[in-house]
C-alpha cells in the first residue's frame, strides 16, 4: 500500500477554528468497558482534561463522540473546512476504515491520532492503522494523557505554520 505524507498545514483562516476532538465508536463506554485496559475515566472526565489543556495553550475544542464512520467522516471534512486541526481516537475504524484514511488525506490541517490503550500490546489485528499514514503523529499506550499530548503537537504544528 502507498503511504501518504502529511505537510505542515499552510496558514490560512481555517486555522483560527477550533481543534476537532473526534471519537469513534464505543468511546462514549469509556470508563466501563474494560476498565483494565482503558482505564475508570469516563468520556466527559477526558473532555474536561482536554477543554482544560486547550484553553491553556490558547484554543478551543470542539469534542464529539460517535458510533457511526460516515458520522466521523462528515466531522473530518466538517474540520478540514472549519478548523485549525484534529485530535483523533478513531476506535476500531482505525484498523478498517479505508474511508477514514481517504477523509483526512483530503483535508489540509494537522492530525494527530490517540489510542488509550498501546495497540501494538494488543491483538494482532490493532497493530495496523489506516488513519496513522496521513496523520502528523501518532500517540497511543497512554491513557487520556495522550489527548493532552496530542493538543501539544497540534499546538507546535499550528504555530509553525
Amino acid at each position: 500500500m502507498a503511504t501518504s505524507k502529511k505537510t505542515p498545514p499552510k496558514k490560512t483562516a481555517a486555522a483560527k477554528g477550533p481543534i476537532y476532538v473526534l471519537n469513534g465508536p464505543n468511546l462514549n463506554l469509556l470508563g466501563k468497558r474494560e476498565p483494565e485496559i482503558y482505564g475508570r475515566e469516563g468520556l466527559s472526565g477526558v473532555e474536561k482534561r482536554v477543554k482544560e489543556r486547550a484553553a491553556a495553550l490558547g484554543h478551543k475544542v470542539d469534542f464529539r463522540q460517535t458510533n457511526s464512520e460516515g458520522e466521523l467522516i462528515t466531522w473530518i471534512q466538517e474540520a478540514g473546512a472549519k478548523g485549525a486541526g484534529i485530535v483523533i481516537n478513531p476506535a476500531s475504524y482505525s484498523h478498517t476504515s479505508i474511508g477514514l484514511h481517504d477523509a483526512i488525506a483530503a483535508i489540509d490541517i494537522p492530525v494527530v491520532e490517540v489510542h488509550i490503550s498501546n495497540i501494538h500490546k494488543r491483538e494482532a489485528f490493532r497493530h495496523h492503522s489506516y488513519v496513522s499514514s496521513v496523520a502528523l503523529g501518532v500517540i497511543c499506550g497512554l491513557g487520556p494523557l495522550g489527548y493532552e499530548l496530542a493538543l501539544e503537537a497540534l499546538a507546535q504544528a499550528l504555530k509553525k505554520a
